[in-house]
């Protein structure tokens, strides 16, 4: 067998395909573009589904894809076995209804056992397919040569995911030899049971039916091959180690950790999770925050903030005290450099972003040690020596506070953990999740009429707003009609249109089809499966019939609003980018004639300063007047001359380049002004955080942000009107009314404490001894819970020994307070429990401190039943 590296497996594989005539298809990044179903991208066909359900015709309907995936619904495995990973590499060779079985097992073969590729030994090679699949059974016997009995049948052999093509697969198997597992009696001993020596290393599924909505099963109308081969596991049978660990995936991680901890991998079993664990965690994490997440408490943020302290946790067990994941980093990004340079390209921002989350929960466990004391000393002070199940998954799940820590900081205090509770909790945690994770990889019904329909349509509305054209196919109520009549809304296709189609975040164009005794009114485009804009349409006079010669007609004065803050998109990405940093990146957009949405990639807040310094240099460049141009070009070219392609977005061999002088430089299929000068005026109106390191800019241009500017100067002078100011003094003006209000607030305070001094004065001569402990218990006149604070205070240094209830009412909320003088708290009398009690009478509650404590209710009426009760509590103790 060839000794081959990670990297070489990858490009053998894809180079095989491209023999083969696949297409290569870039790796998307991990953070799902357009597909809300889907968490993270978790598998070579993940980002084709477009392709598989019909909805995008493929230029070339053979693909194959080296995919980056996270998947993390086993992380607790992750570390413990050989084979567990939150990152992989998914490769995969797909077929959208061209090839089927007979190619997709010949190659498959080919590719392991042939010399000039992979070169396994044939007879260490082993399938499994589905009992039903006669024409698997019959390639892999007859055509191969697989011996029958190294030929299993399985019933799980099925690929399915709800809704969509689903189908029979087959799975590949290597012997890895009697070392992993020569027990004849062991009933897993078999390619496709659960051993260490029969190992799966690629998946061919055959995708032949759709799985209908109504639960039942149909033939497809193209048959698909989409299959998967893990780079990790195929690269530990390559390189003959016992694990995916071992392979130089891994290893250069392994190495900077023992250097990091003084540790060695290899030397102990519990040790050597800790290195997995952090091997693993670190190239998703890396990976992760380069395509745009970032650690939160919510999502894929939360993900992320998961894994880091679950690697730290480990870490702990190399003595690894402090911050090291991010120096982790530039290893990753040495490692997979060859395919994937973009760890290496953002390796500042990743390292900044970890280091970051790094220092924040080192803090928390430091939350976590005080939080476990409190409970050692509150099961203590019951009596019991065992810390709760729940008690320990809440430092588990909230401060990350690993269990083996918690155990061994309350054996030092002689306490033990109750592992059953815990684990019950763990349990409900994991079935949560299991029923709030999606379907996350379904797919739609594969049919539909737009995907046969393959005439050209050429989209001219860069340079035309209205064409003479020919209408060449109509689609009405989901099939293709000959005509429509007034009143019908349908679909139809034109042989030249000035109408865009919605793309890159720029709505669609509305306009007009005229013809002799006919008007249609355009309301949508999209594009259409093989390419052509598909026109969304309702007919408002006569009737229109395929074949028609018609005057299209774009709305113009709406076209140009949108050209205006499209171009205006490209200058404020431009202008983030220079005042926040270059790890700015957009996350979405959405340009339409009154407004423009701007996403971007950010994991700090923006400063008023920092908007306002975007907004000045945005209309500076529209005040330049500079040119815009639109050009075709190679890829290569346009990234080389530093063009940004877009999060996500798929790019062909020939691309557009949009040009705004030497400021701003994007690849881009949209509509834009010929020149800056156009935009004419351009006005932020708010930003926002909508999710995980991931900010919203909302802005104007044009006639739209002069009218934003025009209400803000109404605003102004309605307010110094009503100050009776210039609106030149406004600002001076309420300085000032906040100056004389701090001055009323500060008098009306002097007086409510007077107030309150003379009442405390009255009720100290109302004290009552009970059991002869002095009590106070009053409703009284108090502006807010401070007045009442203020006045027990009074009371305890008046009394110098006394139990104190006050209670006020403010609307319909009650305040209360108690107070308890130290003398008194030493013989067990607890102003926190006093005062919890009466607010329950109130329909409320609260509590507090043994000397002071506080609480509100909902019920004033019974407010003087509450104060009653302060007799009662003080025989009780």
């Amino acid at each position: 067998m060839k000794q081959l590296t990670g990297a070489e497996i990858r490009k053998m594989f894809l180079d095989f395909f491209k023999e083969k005539g696949h297409a290569v298809e870039p790796s998307a990044p991990l953070v799902p573009h357009d597909d809300p179903s889907l968490l993270w991208i978790n598998s070579g066909v993940a980002t084709l589904k477009k392709y598989f359900d019909g909805r995008v015709i493929p230029a070339n309907p053979r693909i194959t894809n080296a995919q980056k995936s996270i998947r993390t619904n086993d992380i607790e495995n992750v570390g413990n076995t050989a084979r567990h990973h939150t990152f992989f590499e998914m490769l995969g060779n797909f077929s959208i209804g061209d090839y089927f079985k007979v190619e997709a097992i010949n190659w498959a073969w080919e590719f392991l056992t042939d010399q000039k590729w992979i070169g396994f030994e044939k007879e260490k090679l082993s399938v499994t397919i589905h009992p039903e699949d006669e024409e698997a059974f019959e390639i892999w016997s007859k055509t191969i040569g697989v011996p029958e009995e190294r030929i299993i049948r399985l019933e799980g052999n099925f690929w399915d995911i709800g809704e969509g093509p689903s189908g029979p697969n087959t799975e590949i198997f290597y012997d890895r030899g009697p070392e992993y597992g020569n027990d004849p009696e062991d009933p897993e001993l078999y390619p496709g049971g659960e051993n260490d020596r029969y190992l799966e290393v690629w998946n061919l599924v055959f995708s032949e039916f759709n799985h209908n909505p109504d639960g039942t099963y149909t033939p497809l109308p193209k048959k698909n091959i989409d299959t998967g081969m893990g780079l990790e596991r195929m690269a530990s049978v390559v390189q003959n180690v016992p694990t995916n660990f071992d392979t130089d995936l891994f290893m250069p991680i392994m190495k900077a950790t023992e250097e990091i901890s003084g540790e060695k991998y290899g030397a102990e079993n519990d040790k050597d999770t800790a290195f997995k664990v952090i091997a693993d965690h670190i190239r998703t994490v890396a990976f992760a925050v380069g395509d745009g997440a970032l650690p939160s408490n919510e999502g894929r943020g939360y993900v992320l903030r998961r894994l880091l302290r679950r690697a730290v946790r480990y870490a702990k067990k190399l003595d690894i005290n402090r911050p090291f994941m991010f120096e982790l980093v530039p290893v990753v990004g040495e490692i997979m450099q060859d395919y994937y340079p973009q760890v290496q390209e953002k390796a500042d921002f990743i390292q900044r972003v970890i280091k970051n989350e790094e220092d924040r929960f080192h803090e928390t466990l430091n939350e976590g040690l005080a939080i476990l004391s409190g409970l050692i000393k509150a099961e203590k002070d019951k009596g019991s020596d065992t810390i709760q199940g729940a008690d320990v998954f809440r430092l588990y799940d909230t401060y990350g506070f690993p269990v083996e820590l918690t155990e061994e900081y309350a054996g030092d205090e002689g306490m033990k953990l109750d592992h059953q509770g815990f684990e019950k909790e763990m349990q409900a945690q994991r079935e949560r999740a299991r029923a709030a994770r999606q379907d996350v990889g379904s797919m739609q019904v594969q049919g539909g009429v737009l995907g046969e329909i393959k005439v050209d349509s050429q989209f001219v509305g860069y340079d035309c707003t209205e064409t003479n054209s020919k209408v060449i196919a109509i689609i009405k109520d989901g099939q293709l009609a000959d005509e429509v009549s007034e009143g019908d809304e349908f679909h139809f296709i034109l042989d030249e249109t000035p109408f865009y189609a919605e793309s890159g975040g720029q709505i669609a164009d509305r306009g007009i089809l005229q013809s002799e005794g006919v008007r249609v009114s355009v309301r949508d485009v999209q594009k259409a499966p093989n390419g052509q804009n598909l026109h969304h349409a309702f007919v408002e006079a006569g009737t229109l019939q395929k074949g028609t010669a018609v005057h299209a007609v774009i709305d113009e004065a709406n076209r140009s609003r949108i050209v205006k803050n499209h171009t205006a998109t490209h200058l404020l990405h431009q202008a983030l980018k220079d005042v926040l940093g270059t790890h700015v990146n957009q996350a979405g957009s959405l340009v339409e004639p009154d407004r423009l949405r701007f996403d971007f990639s950010h994991f700090g807040q923006v400063t008023q300063e920092e908007l306002e310094r975007v907004e000045n240099i945005v209309n500076e460049k529209v005040w330049k007047s500079i040119p815009v141009a639109t050009e075709y070009k190679p890829i290569s070219e346009a990234k080389a001359m530093g063009a940004m392609a877009l999060f996500g977005e798929k790019y062909g061999d020939i691309v557009r380049v949009v040009q705004v002088g030497d400021y701003s430089l994007e690849l881009c299929g949209g509509c834009h002004v010929p020149n800056t000068s156009v935009i004419g005026l351009f006005k932020i109106v708010s930003e926002s955080g909508i999710g995980a390191g991931t900010r919203r800019i909302e802005a104007v241009t044009g006639e739209a942000a002069y009218q934003v500017l025009n209400d803000q100067i109404a605003v102004l002078k309605n307010a110094a009107s009503k100050l009776k100011t210039a609106p030149k003094d406004v600002a001076v003006r309420i300085d000032g009314l906040l100056g004389e209000i701090k001055q009323l607030q500060r008098e009306n305070e002097s007086l409510a404490a007077k107030l309150g001094n003379i009442e405390a004065g009255s009720l100290a001569s109302k004290v009552k001894e009970i059991n002869g402990i002095p009590v106070i218990a009053a409703r009284v006149q108090a502006a807010d819970m401070n007045s009442l604070r203020n006045m027990a205070d009074d009371l305890k240094q008046k009394l110098n020994s006394a139990v104190i209830l006050l209670g006020s009412t403010d609307g319909e909320k009650v305040n209360l307070i108690a107070g308890v003088t130290k003398d008194l708290i030493d013989k067990g009398y607890h102003a926190g429990k006093l005062v919890k009690e009466a607010a329950a009478i109130c329909g409320g509650g609260g509590g507090g401190r043994p000397d002071m404590a506080q609480a509100g209710g909902k019920d004033p009426a019974k407010l003087d039943n509450a104060l009653q009760i302060v007799e009662e509590w003080v025989k009780s103790v």
